[in-house]
């Protein structure tokens, strides 16, 4: 039997685990480790935030998928990789050895060496880290004044609206400042999504500071460049994407910014007993934004291959689409959809994404253990 290790609860990997149980991979023995038991689903993010969804309509519980895949599961963060030894070492000291490895742990908060943004911030991802700080600013909502969230890009948008929305539902009202070094936001998409975004943004008081670039974060204030300051009771950042710290003594290949480089069948690039795919890896000759669309759609491929190599065939290569559709909530129960250089608008699209999303997460938590 080998030993087919996943380190990670990704988007990509619970597309494995199902696989894997609607058709076992001959004479394998999978293992799944990470660090919590419920994954959540990005896509779902904004509307838990907004108070649409429940904690549990838009998490997958991985240790029940894991027994429905007939995997063993270990509900514990991996701190190092040694690819020389085949072997994953475990917070608590465990190691777990593998013939095949497949990693999917999504990214981290990056590091920009801005002074206080590790202590006064509160980074959007991992969305285990938001979900508490998030349930702490509603608890004293009603002494909020200003909340400032950086970062121009969907993830930051959709926040902001979000926030914005359940604060003002619990009957708080404080202003809202967006800011983004970039010259507007949603720099990735077409004029006509960015328009109807900041449109919205206007409509709901939200002061957007374009093109600013924070310097610092100090207690009650962003400071940007040119000595310029916003007052906010407290910041949210939802920007960048970082790879985990252990990455970079594991001796993997990794692109520029530090994640796993990987070929288009999604094989480590240095390491052909190693896969990888979601946020921690970059598809050589692909760049692709950092987003669960892309994650959801390598999930397929990924399946595949991992069941090629341990059968020794061939692997199967994968080319992305460069351009995904995106679906953009504003808070309430409407959002803008988006793809190439067409928008929409309207509550139909909320409904849409809706049913999207929700017939994802159901997918697998329909599934039970055998």
């Amino acid at each position: 039997m080998k030993r087919l290790v996943l380190l990670g609860g990704g988007h990509s990997h619970v597309a494995v685990l199902k696989n894997h149980g609607d058709a076992p991979m001959a004479d394998a023995h999978l293992t799944l480790v990470s660090a919590r038991r419920y994954t959540p689903y990005s896509g779902m993010l904004p509307g838990l935030i907004a108070g649409h969804y429940d904690y549990h309509q838009c998490h997958i519980d991985l240790e029940r998928l894991a027994g429905y895949a007939r995997a063993r599961f270990i509900e514990m963060e991996a701190v190092a990789l040694d690819a020389r030894q085949r072997l994953l070492v475990l917070a608590d000291g465990r190691r777990v050895e593998y013939d095949l490895l497949s990693i999917d742990t999504g990214s981290t908060p990056p590091d920009f060496g801005i002074p206080g943004v590790p202590q006064y911030v509160i980074p959007a991802k991992p969305i285990e880290t938001l979900l508490p700080a998030w349930d702490a600013l509603r608890a004293r909502a009603g002494g909020l004044k200003r909340l400032a969230l950086v970062g121009g890009g969907p993830a930051g948008v959709e926040l902001t609206l979000a926030m914005q929305f359940r604060l003002r539902r619990d009957g708080a009202v404080p202003a809202f400042d967006l800011i983004t070094d970039t010259p507007f936001v949603l720099p990735g998409h077409n004029d006509k999504a960015r328009r109807m975004l900041q449109h919205i943004l206007d409509e709901r008081g939200v002061r957007v500071h374009a093109g600013r670039k924070v310097v610092a974060v100090e207690p009650g204030r962003v400071a940007l460049e040119g000595g310029a300051g916003i007052a906010a009771d407290a910041v949210v950042w939802a920007t960048g994407a970082a790879p985990a710290a252990w990455l970079r003594t594991s001796g993997l290949r990794t692109d520029s910014a530090g994640f796993i480089a990987v070929n288009s069948c999604l094989q480590s690039e240095s390491h052909a007993d190693i896969f990888a795919a979601g946020d921690c890896a970059s598809v050589t000759g692909q760049p692709r934004p950092k987003s669960g669309v892309f994650a959801v759609r390598q999930g397929m491929p990924l399946a595949n291959n991992l069941r090629r190599a341990l059968a020794g065939q061939a692997l199967l290569s994968y080319v992305s689409p460069p351009h995904a559709l995106a679906l953009i909530s504003t808070g309430g129960k409407y959002a803008v959809a988006t793809r190439k250089a067409w928008a929409l608008q309207g509550a139909w699209v909320w409904l849409w994404k809706d049913w999207i999303d929700r017939r994802f997460v159901a997918g697998y938590q329909r599934l039970h253990p055998s």
